[in-house]
């Protein structure tokens, strides 16, 4: 049997594309309001985070106000480098170079200690020579050197121009042969 084919149905194309544009323009519009949110929610916390670090410099400020300001480090380094020799307790001659470098915050100090620098050497050498090869060979026994050298720099500057005059001790070169 044959089918009997009626006309074609011309209203169906024109439904399908009005359905087929309202869904392109759903999206579209769907689209253009996930980046305005996009935009308005970057702005937002763009500006809370820019608030948010004036606040905190404000506050930085207000207590560095009340707060003496900090003096720029200044640097001596000692010349020529140390260089001292130690017994090992295995009898062998052990060598020891090291080169130092004070650090001071007060000018007007380390200038007063450079005065006293043969006396300051002098007492850096004994220190260096009197250590034991074996603790200086980890750098927890090189840093505690250091630690003592920078106390024993300290008391000296105490003792001679009255003040500690330096913070700390630095090796800024550190040989064991």
């Amino acid at each position: 049997m044959a089918k009997t084919q009626g006309p074609p149905d011309i209203a169906s194309p024109a439904v399908a594309a009005s359905a087929d544009g309202k869904r392109k323009l759903k999206l579209i519009v769907l689209v253009v309001l996930g980046l305005l949110l996009a935009v308005g929610l970057s702005v937002g916390s763009t500006l809370y985070f820019v608030s948010r670090g004036e606040s905190k410099s404000a506050d930085v400020a207000a207590d560095t106000q009340g707060a003496p300001l900090r003096q720029a480090a200044v640097y001596e380094t000692l010349m020529p480098a140390f260089v001292v020799n130690f017994s090992n307790t295995g009898g062998r001659q052990r060598y020891m170079q090291v080169s130092v470098a004070l650090m001071s915050r007060d000018q007007a100090a380390l200038d007063a200690l450079k005065e006293h620098m043969p006396l300051l050497r002098n007492q850096l050498v004994m220190l260096f020579s009197s250590q034991e090869f074996a603790s200086l060979t980890t750098p927890v026994g090189q840093e505690m050197l250091r630690q003592q050298a920078t106390a024993s720099v300290q008391e000296l500057a105490q003792r001679e121009i009255g003040k500690p005059a330096i913070e700390q001790v630095l090796f800024t070169n550190f040989v064991l042969q």
